[in-house]
């Protein structure tokens, strides 16, 4: 059974920064592209970043500058961190995992999410 559970959500203030953390179970690690996507309401869910099983990372433009995906294969976790939040950043944070093979995707799963709250 995969399971993707994320942690670290919650209300915080403008300017603040948040951690966000997702565990993986249930899938070898280390093959898997894993990413951030978040839904604001009344929004379709985008892409914040990823970190791919090759070692690329990728931002979106919205958060390019304060945001730092990381992993650690060891421990199953992929991280985001943002920093400098802005109430445009409040979303449902899901944590995804894909296996890619060349350019085909073969599985890929997803987190139930973390609600991140940002206040002005």
């Amino acid at each position: 059974q995969v399971q993707l559970v994320e942690s670290g959500g919650g209300l915080v203030q403008a300017g603040g920064s948040l951690r966000l953390s997702c565990a993986a179970s249930g899938i070898i690690f280390s093959m898997y592209t894993m990413g951030w996507y978040r839904q604001a309401p009344g929004k379709q869910r985008e892409l914040v970043a990823r970190f791919t099983s090759g070692g690329t990372i990728n931002y979106a433009d919205s958060v390019k500058g304060r945001c730092t995906i990381s992993r650690d294969n060891a421990k199953n976790t992929v991280y985001l961190e943002i920093d400098s939040l802005k109430p445009e950043d409040t979303a449902v944070y899901y944590c995804y995992a894909a296996r890619v093979l060349v350019e085909f995707t073969i599985g890929d799963y997803w987190g139930k999410g973390t609600l991140v709250t940002v206040s002005s």
